[in-house]
Parts: C-alpha cells; sequence; structure tokens
C-alpha cells in the first residue's frame, strides 16, 4: 500500500535503521544521508520517511511531505556550506531518467561546477 514501508526497499530499510547510512539529518517525516556513489563533492540523499515510489506520486498523494523534502534539501545545503555558491536538488523519476531506487528521494548535489543542461 502506498506510503506504508516496503519490505523489499532499501531506502525503507534505511528509515527503519535496518541498513546503515551516514545519517546528516533527520525530521519527523525524513532521512538525509550521504550518497555511496557521491557525483561531488557534496552529495547527500534526502528522503520522505513513507514509501512512495517517486517524487510526483509523493507530491500528489502527501504535497505537505514532498514539501518537507524541498525544504530539508535546503536545511542540508546550509548545513554542508554549498548553500552560498549553490546547489542543485535533483529529482529523477522513472528509471529512464537514472531513478534506481524507487523510494522518492532528492538527491542534494554541490561543491563543485553544476553545468546546465545536465546529462
Amino acid at each position: 500500500m502506498a506510503g506504508e514501508p516496503q519490505a523489499d526497499c532499501l531506502f525503507c530499510k534505511i528509515v527503519a535503521g535496518e541498513v546503515p547510512a551516514t545519517v546528516v539529518r533527520e525530521s519527523a517525516t525524513a532521512v538525509a544521508f550521504r550518497d555511496i556513489n557521491p557525483q561531488a563533492p557534496t552529495h547527500i540523499l534526502v528522503i520522505p520517511k513513507v514509501h512512495y515510489p517517486d517524487a510526483a506520486s509523493l507530491a500528489a498523494a502527501e504535497p505537505q511531505i514532498a514539501a518537507d523534502i524541498l525544504r530539508e534539501a535546503g536545511e542540508v545545503a546550509v548545513q554542508e556550506g554549498v548553500d552560498e555558491k549553490g546547489f542543485r536538488i535533483v529529482f529523477n523519476t522513472g528509471a529512464g531518467a537514472g531513478q534506481t531506487v524507487f523510494h522518492a528521494h532528492a538527491h542534494v548535489l554541490g561543491g563543485r561546477g553544476l553545468n546546465w543542461p545536465p546529462g
């Protein structure tokens, strides 16, 4: 069921404390942790504690939690010291966009030049 933890979901296991992660922030609705394969000097994932397969389904079902993810992403940028020079928040949605874990999550990237367009 949407919103409920999924037994086969890596990020649900991180939320439950069953899989270790380097947590940098936690709120009532979100957990932020370092990506194990960083693509920039700062690469933090911000995930909701509820399970939705992607950002679009999270926003449709629980817009307040989607807003919480964005707010936490901004707080992570400040905490990591990348807020003044610039940072990127990325939501990959679907395998064709590079999503590999189907639990909604934001990537906070910073600490190097981020070209446009990405990809």
